[in-house]
């Protein structure tokens, strides 16, 4: 027999499970780069997903410490209010013509820049809308010159840092429904 049928014949005997045995070059195990590659990418991951971590563990922590500085900031300026309430009634009954006066105000001054320079704004001015999330109204009254549900008169201001509200202004409503 010729080579090229003895071929033929030993390829006959060969049986199916042999064949899937035998490497071809597209069933080859990965290379030793597309290992490396592939654990390369993998770590990539690893690291880009630890540095979006820390980020929002570090924006998460600063928004922590500026929501703790404001509550503190608020709680001191809420024990000094009563003080801000005595120089308004010492400027009030204490009359124009009197020295003292000038001193009382002068007080009163510096310590509305106080406030200011803590971002205190006080609110609550007569004529103003009354808003409920902003002003406690404990009495009501009808007058023609003023606006439907606008302050009448203001009994103790009200104070806030930004839009947390530190003391709410207790004020008489006019021309309630």
């Amino acid at each position: 027999m010729s080579k090229k049928n003895e071929n033929i014949e030993n390829t006959e005997n060969i049986s199916a499970e042999e064949v899937a045995e035998t490497p071809t070059e597209d069933t080859a195990q990965p290379s030793e780069t597309e290992k490396l590659e592939a654990e390369l990418k993998a770590q990539k991951e690893n690291y880009l997903r630890l540095a979006a971590e820390y980020d929002n563990y570090r924006k998460r922590t600063q928004a922590e410490k500026l929501s703790i500085y404001a509550d503190a900031t608020a709680k001191a300026v809420e024990e000094l209010l009563p003080m801000a309430d005595s120089i308004s009634a010492a400027i009030a009954a204490t009359p124009e013509d009197d020295p003292q006066r000038q001193g009382i105000e002068l007080i009163g001054n510096q310590f509305a820049k106080s406030l200011e320079k803590l971002n205190v704004q006080s609110f609550g001015e007569v004529g103003e809308a009354f808003d409920p999330q902003l002003h406690n109204a404990v009495a009501r009254t009808d007058n023609p010159e003023l606006a439907e549900n606008s302050i009448a008169m203001v009994f103790q201001k009200g104070f806030k840092i930004g839009d947390k509200i530190i003391r709410p202004a207790m004020v008489q409503v006019a021309n309630c429904g």
